[in-house]
């Protein structure tokens, strides 16, 4: 018998999270007991949820596999509610992702939120946008997801060119990625709702100790090239201004 337990269900304003208690096969029939949490966004299901992973009977770096293989599976799902599919499909298939018999110990075991990935420490990643057509939706609603995700940094505007600068949480950067490529952000030539299509990662890299922390998510525009400049090296990061900033206005 399949067991799925709702033991919170809470409205929050960014939208509502449900955690459930379920159960499945693991490998060599071993019965896995898992916490799954689900953030649903505002606008979900047109966005994927955000997922979190518990179980003691898993290492961290396993409960990061399903959680993986989740959000893949939500992809296939999107636009369509997907809760209820997904908690299913991860009892009918947890034991083919899981690849060797649960020992029940030796591991460190996968038992808080915070304990879904084998990354510690801060990361950063910088971001490239070709455009923004209804740039004062876009940027509300990118602030909203670094203050959803707790991620500082700057969103910043020279010109043409419109890069973001994050710093954080590995696993939150990349919900945020998951959140700019499958949300309608933005709006096309014809003033239709789209996705964001256009953006490349230009680097990520571990937060390193020449590297500034930035303590908030701001908004920044630039007059001129060398402003932008003196902000990465304030920010200790002119190799990386050289490297991949300014070749895109070559």
């Amino acid at each position: 018998v399949q067991l799925i337990i709702i033991f919170g269900c809470f409205p929050e304003t960014d939208g509502t999270v449900f955690r459930i208690l379920t159960r499945a096969e693991g490998f060599m029939d071993a019965d896995i007991p898992l916490q799954l949490v689900f953030h649903l966004p505002v606008n979900y299901p047109s966005c994927l949820p955000g997922i979190v992973v518990n179980s003691e009977h898993l290492t961290r770096a396993e409960c990061e596999i399903v959680k993986e293989k989740l959000l893949e599976q939500a992809e296939t799902l999107l636009s369509e509610p997907m809760v209820h599919e997904l908690v299913l499909w991860i009892q009918q298939n947890l034991r083919h992702i899981l690849k060797r018999p649960e020992t029940g110990g030796g591991s460190e075991k996968c038992t808080s939120a915070a304990s879904t990935t084998v990354d510690d420490g801060l990361w950063m990643t910088l971001l490239h946008l070709d455009h923004m057509r209804a740039k004062t939706k876009y940027v509300k609603t990118v602030e909203k997801w670094a203050s959803d995700l707790r991620l500082t940094g700057r969103l910043m505007f020279m010109g043409k060119i419109i890069l973001i600068l994050l710093q954080g949480d590995r696993n939150n950067i990349k919900e945020y990625l998951i959140l700019q490529k499958t949300c309608k952000v933005d709006v096309d030539s014809s003033g239709k709702k789209c996705k964001e299509k256009m953006i490349s990662v230009l680097f990520e890299t571990k937060v390193q100790t020449e590297h500034k922390r930035f303590l908030a998510f701001e908004v920044k525009e630039y007059s001129s090239l060398d402003e932008l400049q003196k902000e990465f090296e304030t920010a200790g990061l002119k190799k990386l201004f050289s490297e991949f900033v300014l070749r895109l206005v070559k």
